[in-house]
């Protein structure tokens, strides 16, 4: 595979589909021979995506299961838990940004997990300084900092203008989880 420089892509916003995106690029990566993984943050409930993913080769899934609940609805232990639990997610994705065995990492919910101080800032301060020339990366998430969309190449923002949760349907498997 030729040797190309890795950029940095934020899916960011409060619409449907920023997760959705970031899959759809590491398939096409995945098909294209690259290897990939993935690291979820703020998931803790299975989610379909996860068994297509598991048959495709060249694609690593890196999560936990975690709490289910929405942090908002969290006490402080799950709290803690959960910040615990993505700093070694993160230190994995550092892990495998520095020794080359990912060309295209992703990040689902890393913004989200940020945002909600779940995820130590200078330890991804740290990946993005030391992310390998040729790696791809991708965050998904609400609220990117502006420090982080000033680092990042490509930015698309996914925004709301309609949800059905908003009129009470729950996740439907297959659709939204």
């Amino acid at each position: 595979m030729e040797e190309q420089k890795g950029l940095v892509h934020i899916y960011c916003g409060d619409g449907k589909g920023k997760t959705t995106a970031a899959i759809g690029l590491a398939v096409r990566a995945a098909g294209s021979g690259m290897k990939v993984a993935l690291v979820q943050f703020l998931k803790g409930q299975q989610s379909s995506e996860l068994n297509s993913l598991k048959l495709l080769p060249n694609i690593t899934v890196i999560r936990e299961q975690l709490s289910p609940k929405f942090t908002f609805q969290m006490d402080r232990r799950e709290l803690e838990q959960t910040k615990a639990a993505h700093s070694r997610y993160l230190k994995t994705a550092l892990e495998l940004a520095k020794s080359g065995e990912c060309d295209l990492l992703v990040l689902d919910e890393l913004l989200g997990a940020l945002s909600c101080s779940l995820i130590d800032e200078e330890l991804l301060l740290e990946l993005l300084e030391q992310k390998p020339p040729q790696l791809e990366l991708i965050m998904t998430g609400r609220n990117p900092p502006q420090w982080l969309l000033d680092r990042a190449d490509y930015v698309s923002e996914v925004r709301k203008v309609k949800h059905p949760y908003d009129n009470g349907v729950a996740a439907r498997t297959g659709i939204e989880r």
